[in-house]
């Protein structure tokens, strides 16, 4: 099912971040390095970083010779994210919004299946993840330099044009037509997942076995850590009060992504109130809960993107329950709440590990409410 494009795809390096570390070993005075390199890998990475979708991205590659899959995992990120900003014009997301209520537009392959993933997500979380949006997300407009806190008078009147019901899809020809003027699309909740995904894509097809991929908000490690096959990497949790790069916890995984959404990097304030980027599609502004951040843990970054705006929209203990309860074995989440606690799914209870020093503590989840 989650979230920003161009500085809106911009979960931004600053929306959330997780951290992907390493811990390396260091030499002891006394013995020999006890660092130990898997076959064929290396412990210093190949890397690349660009500033794309409105965010720092960062790919590092451990596969000894591999240098060269960085350049066309690029390619793919750059060419994607100029096909789905609304933040520009020219992008085919942007096409389907000028045609709203006039005409359907077709879009490429990419397009349509990331369109169709939307819908899906908008139809199983009942509208916690909207596609829609957008018509209150350009009203806002928080994380740009011409953000506003809009009069309830226009807020109310883009809540009309909001109905993810009323997005129709042709499969003959991949058109997308919006039945009615006004409404507009906004990805950003689930886009920087989909480049994630399609990134670490190419990746494998360059036969890359061991990688991360980090789009600000969206970790995707792929394959084991260079220090063992039955190594996993060492992933930081974004300590939603403080730096980027400050890690309340961490938790060791494979295979996976790690997507983290929270309140506290993008958000306008105004007469002393802050407005964060996370809207609740129901009443056009930024959701009230207790929530600060939440990570979500699964395969596709996509899922995590789509997962982490449908647990903002339910609350700590619907959330929980909802990631242990409606989604695939392996999918997991953590909450950090407003009051400093940490609650996190059943199957990773004994491998998270919180950091004793962060300040954090781990909530009990008979107490939610």
């Amino acid at each position: 099912m989650k979230k920003k494009l161009g500085l809106l795809l911009a979960a931004l390096i600053m929306v959330v971040s997780v951290t992907a570390c390493s811990n390396e070993t260091k030499k002891n005075a006394t013995t020999e390095s006890s660092v130990s390199v898997a076959k064929g890998l290396r412990e210093k990475p190949y890397a690349k970083e660009e500033f794309l979708l409105g965010t720092y991205v960062r790919i590092r590659v451990y596969d000894e010779g591999k240098e060269d899959a960085l350049a066309p995992a690029f390619e793919r990120i750059a060419e994607l994210g100029d096909k789905i900003t609304i933040n520009q014009s020219g992008s085919e997301i942007d096409a389907i919004n000028e045609q709203a209520g006039i005409a359907p537009v077709t879009v490429s392959d990419d397009i349509y299946e990331l369109l169709k993933h939307a819908y899906d997500y908008s139809v199983e979380s009942n509208g916690g993840y909207n596609m829609t949006i957008g018509a209150i997300t350009q009203l806002w407009r928080i994380g740009f330099d011409d953000a506003r806190k809009p009069a309830q008078a226009e807020i109310d009147e883009a809540l009309k044009h909001i109905d993810y019901h009323k997005v129709t899809f042709n499969d003959a020809d991949k058109s997308v037509y919006l039945e009615e003027k006004g409404m507009i699309i906004d990805l950003g909740a689930i886009a920087k997942g989909y480049i994630a995904d399609e990134a670490a894509k190419v990746l494998k097809e360059q036969d890359v076995t061991s990688a991360i991929v980090d789009l600000g908000g969206n970790i995707l490690v792929v394959g084991h850590s260079w220090r063992g096959e039955n190594e996993d990497w060492n992933v930081g949790i974004q300590d939603p009060n403080n730096a980027r790069g400050t890690i309340l916890g961490s938790i060791k995984e494979s295979d996976k992504t790690i997507v983290t959404s929270g309140i506290y990097e993008r958000y306008l304030e105004v007469d002393g109130e802050k407005y964060h980027h996370i809207f609740d599609s129901k009443t056009g502004y930024p959701y009230d809960n207790d929530i600060a951040s939440a990570t979500v843990i699964t395969e596709k970054s996509i899922d995590g993107d789509g997962l982490t705006t449908v647990i903002f929209d339910k609350g700590v203990k619907e959330g929980l329950a909802y990631i242990e309860q409606h989604t695939p074995k392996g999918t997991d989440a953590i909450f950090v709440t407003k009051e400093g606690r940490v609650y996190v799914t059943d199957d990773i209870k004994d491998t998270f590990k919180l950091d004793q020093a962060s300040g954090y503590t781990m909530g009990d989840r008979s107490e939610l409410k």
